[in-house]
């Protein structure tokens, strides 16, 4: 199945299991930020990728430039391993992994999450991809796409055994949208794929032509 097949599978279940109003709350949230403006200051194609030097899951420091030297980066932002629509795609892009490395580029995931959180993740799925800590998200602020959970929304990912803060490892409750973003050996962006509704991600496989078709 595809990406979009299991994460529309996934929704539905999820929504037959939410009560009526919390669905309603979770929807108006992702209805407002989408109306927000947020898009408009997030990073572009034809943008200069901000350099970072970010731990790994294992705490290695990985520099931009290093792995640029080495050709291409396809580079997914990801909210954390408690979000089922973000494992799925990351199960989908382990998928296409050496696809990705066949066509010259490394993948890799920048999280909010700590580096042990991380560290669990890689190990349990056997990910081939090496996971970055942007404890605070600092960094993925200097992309544009960090936003403030509203009130009523904190209290439901509460209700349901998401502490952001404990997950994050910080009192703020930020989150970055996902994105999935191809940059060339030179640091800029060549596509970005960003979405104020964190239930729709791109296909690999959409991301993967796209790559080839850039070299």
């Amino acid at each position: 199945m595809s990406l979009h097949e299991n994460i529309a599978g996934l929704k539905a279940q999820i929504e037959q299991k939410l009560p009526a109003a919390t669905r309603s709350i979770m929807d108006r949230a992702t209805a407002d930020l989408q109306s927000s403006g947020i898009m408009e200051g997030t990073i572009k194609i034809d943008d200069a990728l901000p350099s970072f030097t970010l731990p790994n899951q294992n705490g290695t420091p990985v520099n931009l430039e290093r792995v640029l030297a080495k050709g291409q980066l396809v580079l997914s932002i990801f909210r954390g391993a408690w979000c089922p629509y973000c494992m799925l795609e990351l199960e989908a892009l382990e998928a296409r992994a050496q696809g990705f490395r066949d066509a010259g580029a490394t993948l890799l995931i920048i999280s909010p999450q700590s580096q042990a959180a991380s560290a669990k993740m890689k190990a349990d799925k056997g990910f081939s991809f090496d996971i970055l800590s942007d404890l605070g998200n600092l960094y993925t602020e200097k992309l544009g796409l960090v936003f403030s959970l509203p009130d009523d929304l904190r209290k439901i990912y509460s209700g349901i055994g998401i502490d952001l803060p404990t997950f994050n490892g910080t009192d703020a409750w930020e989150l970055p949208m996902p994105a999935r973003l191809i940059v060339g050996k030179d640091g800029v962006v060549r596509d970005a794929n960003i979405n104020a509704d964190y239930t729709i991600r791109p296909e690999p496989e959409e991301t993967l032509r796209t790559l080839k078709s850039a070299l």
